[in-house]
């Protein structure tokens, strides 16, 4: 068996054009276009980097980019009072705040000012409720991404056996929420579960979001199975004074045994941004009292 690969760069490109093409009528039935406000504290690398992307996609498709980056040494006070502000925004719809924080800010505190409504990462406490209960609400990113690569790839995800490796309040804890609202039988495993790969074993649907690289080797994994890999792991290269990404599944090996799988780089991590601007998008329509747009 040699396993189909997902492409999620492709499915994230037309989630992008869908959220773009949808911006139009949200213009004219409120005069103004979808705004995502997205906040940088302090210039580490990689965030800055990604904030970039983000806003550089926010711009093509369509929608206002409001960044607002901020010295290293700014107060949670100051922050705090920023977000207030961005809260009162209305030409503002959605709000990120670009994780991790610098020491002196209290991420928690942060996350529970945002208005849950323009929460676009879906980390607020009532939409992690919200979630649970299965009443509408912004949901995390990464997870949200996973799910519809999931149902791209297997329809109806009804009566599957998944189990979710990871319980960050990011990944885990939400996707085996949404699992659970698409009638799967749901097992969340981590680091410290015993038999792990006998608990892998058994899963239709294997989503790996635990950090580690190439921890779930090809033998752990049910033959057919759909292979969700959320990991970003640098590791050394096969040239030496290079690196290379590699995700929490072992690829190689487990080409041979599942019937799916997402490759790292190129599956899950261009959904991220994709659903952020959809999560935008939603929230834009929420707040202008319009039904959400189809497709998204």
């Amino acid at each position: 068996m040699t396993a189909a690969i997902i492409d999620g760069k492709a499915f994230a490109e037309g989630l992008r054009q869908r959220v773009a093409d949808a911006v139009p009528a949200f213009r004219a039935a409120t005069g103004r276009a979808p705004g995502l406000a997205v906040v940088l504290v302090g210039e580490d690398p990689a965030s800055s980097v990604y904030v970039r992307s983000k806003g550089k996609a926010t711009k093509a498709s369509g929608m206002e980019s409001f960044e607002h980056k901020l010295p290293v040494d700014t107060t949670q006070d100051d922050l705090l009072a920023l977000i207030a502000k961005l809260n009162a925004d209305p030409l503002v719809d959605g709000i990120l705040v670009q994780l991790p924080l610098p020491r002196q800010i209290d991420e928690a505190a942060v996350i529970a000012a945002i208005d849950p409504d323009k929460d676009v990462d879906g980390f607020h406490v009532i939409n992690a409720g919200r979630l649970a209960t299965g009443a509408t609400g912004l949901v995390p990113c990464t997870p949200l991404g996973c799910l519809m690569l999931l149902k791209d790839q297997l329809g109806d995800l009804s009566g599957k056996d998944a189990v979710v490796i990871g319980r960050s309040n990011i990944v885990g804890k939400p996707m085996a929420q949404l699992l659970l609202g698409e009638s799967c039988t749901v097992t969340i495993a981590h680091s410290r579960t015993h038999n792990l790969s006998q608990v892998v074993h058994r899963a239709d649907i294997v989503v790996a979001a635990v950090g580690r690289p190439e921890m779930v080797k090809g033998s752990w994994l049910k033959e057919g199975a759909v292979v969700i890999d959320v990991g970003i792991n640098r590791v050394p290269g096969d040239q030496e004074g290079k690196t290379k990404l590699v995700g929490d599944v072992d690829f190689d090996e487990a080409m041979g045994h599942v019937g799916a799988i997402t490759p790292v780089p190129g599956g899950v991590g261009p959904m991220t941004i994709a659903c952020l601007l959809r999560n935008t998008m939603v929230a834009a329509h929420m707040r202008a009292g319009l039904p959400a747009p189809e497709g998204l």
